[in-house]
């Protein structure tokens, strides 16, 4: 069983040394980073969205940014597309190709934000959301684990964070990614909480 273990860590390390050497991806995480903090500025709403362990990074994203990331600070303004009443309504009288593009339309707004996070990046309901979100006006930032082009030329940033062969690896790299993200807004808007960093 140690030897699984030593093995799952190792690849785990491996994805992230291989995240770190790609000044490309690193450059895209300061790209969304500043977009983000341009639409929070002009008091716009990032709304994010994701299936099954994305979703639950969406959600974890979106209450780090109302709630408390490390310190105590002031709102920020966001919300995970993650209600089960509207989920199981469009899902069910529209299909779930459509549970986050409506979502969109009744709530997006030229000058808000969409991320959407799709390791492989191709499901549909993520493609159909970042088709709307541009017809709206909404930015959009995806992290995926694989490129895909529909997805990538619908995209203000396309992070791609390629972990192997199975989701669970893509998945850890997003959940930094999006930490990071997290960190790099609160640094802009709340500096008196990193001054011990200075």
């Amino acid at each position: 069983m140690i030897e699984h273990i030593e093995s799952s860590l190792q690849e785990a390390q491996a994805a992230l040394t291989a995240l770190l050497a790609s000044p490309e991806t690193l450059a895209d995480i300061e790209h969304a980073a500043q977009l983000l903090i341009g639409v929070l500025e002009a008091k716009g709403r990032v709304y994010s969205c994701g299936n099954g362990g994305s979703m639950c990074d969406a959600m974890h994203f979106a209450e780090e940014l109302t709630g408390r990331y490390r310190l105590d600070r002031a709102a920020l303004g966001a919300a995970a597309i993650s209600d089960p009443g509207h989920m199981s309504c469009v899902g069910n009288d529209l299909g779930y190709e459509q549970v986050f593009s409506r979502y969109l339309e009744a709530h997006g707004r030229v000058g808000d934000c969409l991320v959407a996070l799709s390791t492989s990046g191709t499901s549909r309901n993520i493609v159909r959301a970042a088709h709307t979100a541009r017809s709206l006006g909404v930015k959009v930032i995806v992290l995926s684990g694989r490129v895909n082009p529909e997805l990538a030329a619908l995209s203000d940033v396309y992070l791609c964070t390629p972990g192997g062969r199975f989701a669970d690896r893509v998945q850890e790299l997003h959940i930094k990614v999006l930490h990071i993200l997290i960190e790099l807004v609160e640094r802009h808007f709340f500096q008196s909480n990193y001054a011990q960093d200075a």
